[in-house]
C-alpha cells in the first residue's frame, strides 16, 4: 500500500491549497514559490500537464511560438512571441520552443506537454499527485477540502480546474450525438456525411480534420461566423479551411446559421432539424454522425453547492477582478476558468483569459492578491521622477502583459508621501473602481474597429482621467511625439 506520509504536501493547514497541476496550478504554484506563500498543491492525475494530456483532439494548438525573435529567449520581452510557455526566472522561461520540431510555429499537444513537464521540474514545482479533491467545507475563516489522501485546512483555496467538463445544450434528442471529447481519429469518418453542431474553435477544429476524410460536412449554430475583425472574433483562423471553401462554394461543405430544434435518430442514421436565423426557414440534415461542439464547463463539483455563483449558463464561476468568487470570499480561481473575470468589456473585448498567454499573467495577479491578503510583504520598487515617462513608454511598447491582455492588464505606479513606487501588473478594473493613491496606469487597448493604441489613466485627487493615445503602424510607442504627450499627461502628477 503506498505510503501517504512519502508525497509531499501532507494532510494539515496550510495558507493556501491549490488544486490542479494544469499550465494554470503550475503558474499560480510558481508565483506563490517566489512570495514566500506556504501552499499545498494536490492532483488527481500523475503527471503535470492538466488539458493538454487529452486536447485538442487533432494535436495542433492555436496559439503561436516564434522559436526565434528579435528578442532574447531568456527575456521578459521573449514573451510576446511566445504564447505557450509558462513565465518564470532564468532557466524556466520559454521552455516551449525547445521541443517544437518547427513544421508549423504553433506547437503539438505533445510539445506543449512536454513544456509544461519541464517547468515543473526546471522550476521545482512540487505537487501531490494522485490526489483527487472529493468535497469542500467551511470551517472559521477558512476551509477544509476532503480528498482522498486526508484532509486539508486553509485560509484561501485556489481552484485551477480548467473547463474541461463537456457541456451539452438543452436540445431535444442530444443524446442521439456525440460530443467533441469523444471525437473519434479522423479516419472513423471516411465516406461519413458529418454535421457538427457549433462554430467556434472546436467546431472549426473538428471541420478541418474531417475534411480529408468526410464525404459530406456541415457546421451549424445560430449565429454567423464573424471573421470581420480577427481582433475581436473568438475563432482562429487556422481552423477556417472549412468556412473558406463554403465561402468560395466548394461542394460538400456547409457553414450554417440556424438554431437546432431536435436531433432524432432514423433507420440510416441521424436527421438535425434547425429553423435558420440569417436565413429564415425550417432545414434539415441527413447525417451519418452528429458531434456536439457545444463547449465546455468547470468541474465544480460541490463548489455550487457552498455558494460560489456562476455565469456563462452556469458553466463557469463568477469571478472579480483578483478571480476571486463573487459570491465566496477566499474561494479564487486559475487557468482559463479565469475567464469569469469580465473585465470592463471597453468596446466589447473580452480578456484573453482563456487561453496559457493570457492566464499565465493572471496567476500572478492572483498570487500577489493573496500573499497582501495574508499579510506577506512584497517588493514595490521606488522609482525617481525622471525615470517614470521612460518606463512607461516602454511598458507600452513591449511589456508582453498589457499586449497581450488588452482592455484588462495595467501597470501601474503609484504616486504619495513616501514617493513613488511600481505597483506592477494590476487589474485596469480594480485600478478605476477602487480608488486609494495618486497613481498612473498604463494600458493596451483595442477599440471597436480593431485599432490597437495605448492609454494612460491618471488619478488625481480620486477622480480618473482617461487619455488614449493614437495608435502606430509598427506600435513603437517609445518615439518622441508618444514622449512629449506622456509628459505633458503625467508631470503634473509628478509635482
Amino acid at each position: 500500500m503506498e505510503d501517504v506520509g512519502a508525497k509531499p504536501f501532507p494532510p494539515g493547514d496550510y495558507d493556501v491549497v491549490l488544486v490542479g497541476s494544469g499550465p494554470g496550478g503550475l503558474q499560480t504554484s510558481h508565483f506563490l514559490t517566489r512570495l514566500g506563500v506556504r501552499h499545498a498543491v494536490l492532483s488527481r492525475d500523475d503527471t503535470p500537464g492538466g488539458m493538454f494530456r487529452r486536447f485538442p483532439i487533432f494535436e495542433r494548438l492555436i496559439s503561436w511560438t516564434k522559436p526565434d525573435a528579435p528578442v532574447d529567449r531568456d527575456s521578459r520581452e521573449y514573451e510576446w512571441y511566445d504564447h505557450n510557455s509558462l513565465v518564470g526566472d532564468a532557466g524556466t522561461r520559454a521552455l516551449v520552443p525547445e521541443f517544437m520540431d518547427r513544421s508549423f510555429d504553433v506547437p503539438s499537444r505533445a510539445e506543449m506537454e512536454a513544456g509544461l513537464v519541464a517547468f515543473a521540474e526546471r522550476a521545482g514545482v512540487q505537487v501531490r499527485y494522485g490526489c483527487r479533491w472529493t468535497g469542500t467545507r467551511q470551517e472559521g475563516e477558512g476551509f477544509v477540502l476532503e480528498t482522498t489522501d486526508g484532509e486539508y485546512g486553509c485560509r484561501f483555496v485556489v481552484f485551477a480546474l480548467g473547463v474541461t467538463e463537456p457541456w451539452v445544450p438543452p436540445i431535444p434528442g442530444a443524446e442521439h450525438a456525440s460530443h467533441y471529447v469523444d471525437t473519434r481519429p479522423p479516419g472513423a469518418y471516411r465516406d461519413k456525411t458529418v454535421v457538427i453542431i457549433g462554430k467556434r474553435n472546436s467546431g472549426f477544429e473538428i471541420g478541418h480534420g474531417l475534411l480529408p476524410w468526410a464525404k459530406q460536412l456541415t457546421l451549424v449554430s445560430p449565429r454567423p461566423v464573424q471573421i470581420e475583425l480577427l481582433a475581436h472574433s473568438p475563432l482562429r483562423v487556422r481552423y477556417l479551411q472549412p468556412y473558406e471553401e463554403y465561402v468560395r462554394g466548394g461542394a460538400g461543405t456547409f457553414v450554417v446559421d440556424a438554431a437546432i430544434s431536435g436531433i432524432e435518430r432514423t433507420n440510416g442514421g441521424r436527421r438535425v432539424i434547425a429553423e435558420g436565423t440569417t436565413w429564415p426557414g425550417r432545414l434539415e440534415f441527413e447525417a451519418d454522425e452528429v458531434i456536439l461542439a457545444t463547449g465546455f464547463q468547470a468541474p465544480l463539483q460541490d463548489l455550487r453547492e457552498l455558494g460560489v455563483t456562476t455565469v456563462l449558463n452556469d458553466r463557469i464561476p463568477a469571478l472579480s477582478p483578483f478571480f476571486e468568487s463573487l459570491s465566496m470570499p477566499g474561494v479564487f480561481f486559475a487557468g482559463n476558468v479565469t475567464a469569469g473575470s469580465r473585465g470592463m468589456r471597453k468596446y466589447g473585448s473580452s480578456p484573453n483569459s482563456t487561453s496559457v498567454n493570457g492566464f499565465r499573467y493572471n496567476a500572478r495577479v492572483v498570487a500577489e492578491h493573496i500573499a497582501d491578503r495574508l499579510g506577506v510583504e512584497r517588493e514595490r520598487r521606488a522609482m525617481k521622477r525622471d525615470e517614470v515617462v521612460e518606463f512607461l513608454l516602454r511598458e507600452l511598447s513591449c511589456a508582453p502583459e498589457l499586449w497581450i491582455q488588452k482592455n484588462f492588464l495595467a501597470r501601474v505606479v503609484s504616486v504619495s508621501e513616501d514617493g513613488l513606487r511600481d505597483e506592477g501588473i494590476v487589474p485596469l478594473e480594480h485600478f478605476l473602481d477602487s480608488g486609494g493613491d495618486d497613481a498612473v496606469a498604463a494600458a493596451v487597448e483595442i477599440n471597436a474597429g480593431a485599432e490597437i493604441y495605448p492609454a494612460l489613466y491618471i488619478r488625481r485627487g480620486g477622480r480618473i482621467a482617461e487619455h488614449e493615445l493614437p495608435p502606430h503602424p509598427v506600435r513603437a510607442y517609445d518615439g518622441a511625439s508618444y514622449r512629449r504627450e506622456l509628459e505633458s499627461i503625467v508631470e503634473p502628477l509628478l509635482r
